[in-house]
C-alpha cells in the first residue's frame, strides 16, 4: 500500500476568519489557493497514476483541497475521516488506513502540526513531527506489510513551488 499525505491548500488567514465569527472549521480555501492547488493536484496526477481511496478531515479547508484533488483524479469519491481532524490521535488514522486494506494508493487530506506528526510516526514509529509539511505540499509513503508506525517508508516529499513546476 502507498499513502499519499497532502496538506490542505493556502485558506484565509485565522486572524481574518475569526472577525467573522464562524468556527475555524468552516475557514475556507482562498481563490489563490485554489488555483494553486488546482496546479498541484495535477502534478500529483503525473506522479501518482491513480487514487483508490480519497480521505480528507471534516474542515472546509481540507474539504475543499480534497475536492480539488479529486477532480484531478477523475472525481474519486472523496471520504470525511474525522482522524484527520489536527489533535486527533494517530491510532484512530491508523485504524482507518488498515480498513482500506485492499487498496494500492490511498491519500489523505489534512492539517499541520497532525500530519507531520503522523508522516514522521509512520516512518519512525516516533510521535512528533519531524517532517512538517507546507500549504499544498505533498509526500508518499510506501508500507511492504501491514501499516505500523515505523514501518513506512518514504518515496517523495514534494514543496508545493516543486509541485506546480511539475504540474505545468
Amino acid at each position: 500500500m502507498r499513502l499519499l499525505v497532502i496538506r490542505h491548500g493556502d485558506a484565509v488567514e485565522r486572524e481574518e476568519f475569526a472577525e467573522s465569527g464562524q468556527d475555524d472549521a468552516l475557514r475556507p480555501l482562498t481563490e489563490e489557493g485554489t488555483r494553486k492547488m488546482e496546479r498541484n493536484a495535477k502534478a500529483l496526477r503525473r506522479v501518482v497514476d491513480a487514487l483508490d481511496v480519497l480521505g480528507a478531515s471534516p474542515l472546509l479547508r481540507a474539504a475543499q483541497t480534497a475536492g480539488v484533488v479529486a477532480a484531478a483524479y477523475d472525481d474519486v469519491a472523496v471520504t470525511t475521516v474525522p482522524a484527520l481532524a489536527p489533535e486527533s490521535p494517530l491510532d484512530d488514522f491508523l485504524a482507518w488506513l488498515r480498513q482500506r486494506r485492499e487498496a494500492e494508493v490511498v491519500a489523505a487530506v489534512g492539517h499541520e502540526p497532525h500530519l507531520g506528526t503522523l508522516v514522521t510516526w509512520l516512518l519512525t514509529g516516533l510521535e512528533e513531527s519531524r517532517t512538517p509539511l507546507r500549504k499544498g505540499g505533498a509526500c508518499l509513503l510506501e508500507f511492504d506489510g501491514r501499516p505500523r508506525p515505523g514501518g513506512a517508508r518514504l518515496l517523495w516529499a514534494l514543496t508545493p513551488a516543486l509541485l506546480r513546476l511539475i504540474g505545468d
